[in-house]
């Protein structure tokens, strides 16, 4: 393998060394689409960028075209044993990615390379596809730099030039197509769906799921990535209240819980009947994209979150659900009540479906529930008497909180209470769920996020996918619903102070956090505030908030009619003052030389002969032989002219002293005397 240094690229011929930086912005535009491309493509891609690296160096001749039809035939078979299909997003981006590496085989002449550029600039938006994030856009911001130096330094095909030179021309033109973008960006019409790029309906990025199965959430401690940004119009709610409402499963096949699928058809008094007290918190929500119709809020919203775009329904569980998949970063505004209550009063049939529990599964929690019913002080209770004394048992009996309980078994219940004893939050709720039934008290288990934690630098609360949590919600009569969550039972600062099982940390955080755990604290939330600033400004940046742009410029009712028609008048005003300032600067290009052109022009039209370079002197001898005597005013300002251009210090003076500056010279033109004009030279006058 070939090492480079600075003085060998220096030596290398020019055609090599524009290869060479072509490949390398090339490879870092693809670089960031490597995790979600197949391995054969990234493997494929990499070859080629390769070894058209070592044939540039080595001065070799590029394959012929039997190489490149063979490889492109294996990039198509391969995509259609990938994908089943050519067509589609992912499929497209694959054949994109190889098309472009292929094509610097072919780059031979200038036109190869424009095509290279532009596949280039097409490859370098896909990226967007998966990711529209910061770290994203600084990338692709350097990719761009870096197909635009190319460009230009193809453009100048003469010499060597330097790369720097040409960066510097990117530059300036990237700074000058910025107020373009930045006035496109605001004011360009978002017509949903064209505008955005949605995600695919089978990718899930949320750490929650429409089933709970054990083990499913304990992975999600491990990802610290963020799920929701909350911000509070103004103090947050108590540690204990912060309860972000997902999916409520209540039915049990043994291993797996689902939704609820009904035995009995509720009737009218088994709705949600939600009532509400105390002060209402009034926040908005950034929620991450998760291809699914669930939106988070606080427990629990009574009326509907404002999201634009999106129909919303409330469940009968308390979700909150949009009309469509959220494929996209969405902002909404959302108004809780820690304080409420919701569910049945009295007990009805249709509470049978929470106390249902599958034949043949967890004998030992069965057996568990019959035991404490023979106790005197439980035979008639209800979940009232019930609740606490489960509770008490997981304070008092050894259970523990971890992230690494094993796989259970089919009976997961009975494991949890007897064998194991520990359990991330999914398995405590679901014995604990298991128990109640088995007591005959109606149980259900709530998924969503709990906790969270304050960003110092921004102001927001952030949770993370390790944060996501699992929960029971007990029926109680005279009451309904009612929140209880053992996970406080087992480690009451989980719940209380937010203390979640820590993800391991990198080698380089390792270290930084070893040194200075403060310092890593700070820089990860500078960072996470910084992303929520591009979150809140550019990528929530929809056409609600572009109508609120134009009421806040005087429009009563705007529509997106009214942003076409001020881009249009933006777009024709910043024209022509684009056209104003270049025939401003046209007209303070060079006055001297405007002035000999002037000149020049009315020798011309006397009738005086002169070639297109004449200098001042040239003119001044022309007209002396044209009008004699007539013209020493004429000639001495001439001379004045050229002694202004190249000898202001040394030249000549008329008469009259007149200074040597441009200015003075063109206001005595205006008023030079011309002298009379005679038919032909001065030899031919009788």
């Amino acid at each position: 393998m070939l090492t480079l240094s600075t003085t060998t690229l220096r030596s290398l011929p020019r055609d090599a060394r524009d290869t060479l930086f072509v490949l390398a912005v090339i490879a870092w535009v693809v670089m960031p689409q490597v995790p979600q491309l197949p391995w054969w493509c990234s493997a494929l891609a990499g070859g080629v960028l390769l070894w058209r690296g070592q044939l540039a160096l080595r001065a070799r001749p590029l394959p012929s075209k039997w190489w490149l039809a063979s490889l492109l035939a294996v990039a198509v078979l391969a995509t259609l044993a990938t994908y089943r299909t050519v067509l589609g997003r992912e499929a497209g981006v694959t054949l994109i990615v190889i098309l472009l590496a292929l094509k610097t085989l072919e780059l031979r002449a200038r036109r190869d390379a424009f095509v290279v550029f532009f596949l280039g600039f097409f490859t370098m938006l896909t990226n967007f596809f998966s990711s529209q994030s910061l770290l994203t856009a600084a990338g692709m911001l350097v990719a761009l730099m870096g197909l635009l130096t190319a460009l230009v330094n193809a453009h100048s095909p003469v010499g060597k030039p330097p790369l720097m030179r040409a960066a510097r021309t990117a530059g300036w033109m990237t700074l000058l197509g910025a107020p373009v973008m930045v006035l496109l960006f605001v004011l360009f019409p978002r017509l949903a769906p064209l505008w955005g790029i949605p995600a695919d309906a089978a990718t899930g990025r949320s750490g929650l799921s429409a089933s709970m199965q054990v083990g499913n959430i304990a992975k999600l401690a491990l990802d610290e990535t963020i799920a929701l940004r909350i911000k509070f119009d103004g103090p947050a709610p108590s540690q204990t209240d912060m309860y972000f409402r997902g999916p409520v499963l209540s039915t049990f096949d043994g291993r797996q819980w689902l939704p609820l699928q009904p035995t009995f058809l509720p009737s009218p008094s088994f709705q949600t009947n939600l009532q509400v007290s105390g002060r209402a918190i009034k926040y908005e929500v950034t929620q991450e994209p998760t291809s699914r119709p669930w939106l988070m809020v606080l427990d629990a919203a009574a009326t509907t979150p404002a999201l634009p775009g999106y129909e919303l329904r409330m469940t009968r569980d308390l979700q909150w659900l949009a009309s469509r998949p959220v494929t996209e970063l969405v902002r909404y505004r959302a108004e809780s009540h820690t304080s409420f209550q919701h569910g049945p009063r009295t007990r009805a049939v249709q509470l049978q479906d929470y106390i249902a529990l599958p034949p043949g599964f967890n004998p030992r929690t069965l057996a568990l529930a019959a035991e404490i019913r023979r106790d005197p002080r439980y035979a008639q209770a209800d979940a009232a008497a019930l609740v606490p004394a489960v509770m008490e048992r997981l304070r008092t009996g050894g259970y523990s909180y971890t992230l690494e309980p094993g796989v259970y078994g089919p009976n997961s219940a009975d494991e949890f209470w007897f064998d194991r004893k520990e359990g991330f939050c999914e398995h405590i709720a679901s014995a604990f769920v298991v128990l109640m039934r088995a007591l005959d008290v109606p149980a259900r288990i709530v998924t969503g996020y709990q906790g969270g934690e304050r960003n110092n630098v921004d102001g927001y609360w952030v949770l993370r996918q390790s944060d996501a949590h699992a929960w029971t919600e007990v029926w109680q009569e005279g009451v309904g619903w009612q929140r209880v969550d053992p996970t406080g039972a087992v480690a009451p600062g989980r719940v209380a102070l937010f203390q979640r099982l820590a993800a391991p940390q990198g080698i380089v955080a390792g270290a930084v956090g070893a040194i200075n755990p403060d310092l890593l604290v700070r820089l990860r939330s500078t960072w996470e505030a910084m992303n929520n600033g591009w979150n809140q400004w550019v990528l929530n940046y929809s056409q609600s908030r572009q109508l609120d742009l134009l009421k806040n410029l005087g429009f009563q009712s705007p529509s997106w009619e009214d942003l076409a028609y001020l881009l249009l008048g933006v777009l024709v005003a910043t024209s022509l003052g684009g056209a104003a300032w270049t025939l401003w600067e046209r007209l303070q290009h060079d006055p001297w030389l405007r002035l000999l052109e002037r000149v020049r022009k009315r020798l011309r039209s006397a009738g005086v002969a002169l070639p297109d370079h004449a200098a001042p002197r040239q003119m001044a001898s022309a007209v002396a032989q044209h009008f004699g005597n007539d013209s020493l005013a004429l000639q001495d300002w001439l001379l004045r002219l050229e002694a202004q251009r190249y000898a202001p210090q040394k030249g000549p003076r008329s008469s009259s002293n007149t200074a040597l500056s441009l200015s003075s010279l063109q206001r005595e033109w205006s008023g030079l005397p011309w002298p009379n004009r005679l038919p032909g030279p001065l030899s031919d006058r009788p």
